[in-house]
């Protein structure tokens, strides 16, 4: 297997985690993903960063070929307010914004996420981002995005039961838990889905066929069964499981 992050140009990233996380899922017109991928990678990445955001991860969505899967993150819901309007209102965005939104049927499906508990956010400390250059990834690692819908006021206690008992070495490697973020959305101009309430475990594996087989023995354990049984009754519908593979300058998975 080659390795996605072997070759690095730029800075590493000091931070631990952003306290204020989005996951936004597009859908785009049939064949036009690598359009708009091309154009984030090479056109909108360092500018949004210079806003004071994070780009944490951008993706190719497995198993819906016209998705576009990425995730951002702020140091807090004012930050995330200065970050998007300095961006959306800024030239870049101005230049590439005409190109960008003819690829996209909807862009309104976001997540408003915080972590689930105090060390659970992304950590991505020494994780560098391949230059604008580099190749495509060629890595099979994927990253796993597990969402689960919870009843109202139950995020926290569902956290806690994952936290618990939901951490088998056979379920992959869980890299960060959030739960939804209720505070007024402080950038309208970008609808974010208000009214969830969601539990989101994020986990990477070397392949495919490791998720696979991981799935596959998670399914036949008693002590996994009894876990899905007990969190069930929190839940509201069954989860998503969103698998994700990164574009060439996605810093994750790591």
């Amino acid at each position: 297997m080659t390795g996605h992050h072997q070759a690095r140009d730029t800075d590493a990233v000091s931070e631990r985690f952003s306290s204020v996380v989005e996951l936004r899922q597009y859908t785009l017109h049939p064949g036009r993903r690598d359009t708009l991928i091309d154009i984030f990678d090479h056109h909108l990445v360092e500018s949004l960063e210079e806003t004071g955001m994070k780009v944490i991860g951008q993706f190719r969505d497995l198993d819906r070929p016209d998705y576009f899967v990425w995730m951002r993150g702020f140091d807090g819901m004012e930050a995330r307010r200065q970050s998007l309007e300095a961006f959306y209102d800024g030239p870049v965005w101005a230049k590439h914004k005409d190109t960008a939104n003819a690829t996209m049927i909807d862009s309104d499906d976001v997540l408003l996420l915080k972590p689930a508990w105090p060390e659970a956010g992304f950590d991505l400390a020494g994780a560098r981002r391949p230059s604008p250059n580099a190749a495509d990834c060629t890595s099979e690692r994927i990253l796993v995005a597990a969402i689960h819908h919870i009843l109202p006021g139950k995020e926290q206690e569902f956290a806690a039961l994952h936290r618990r008992e939901a951490m088998p070495p056979a379920a992959g490697r869980l890299i960060a838990a959030f739960v939804s973020e209720h505070a007024e959305n402080t950038f309208p101009r970008l609808p974010v889905r208000a009214d969830e309430n969601v539990f989101v475990a994020l986990r990477t594996f070397d392949t495919v066929g490791e998720h696979a087989a991981s799935t596959a023995r998670l399914a036949a354990s008693p002590e996994w069964q009894a876990f899905a049984a007990g969190a069930g009754k929190l839940e509201t519908r069954p989860a998503e499981t969103l698998r994700l593979t990164p574009t060439s300058r996605s810093l994750l998975p790591v």
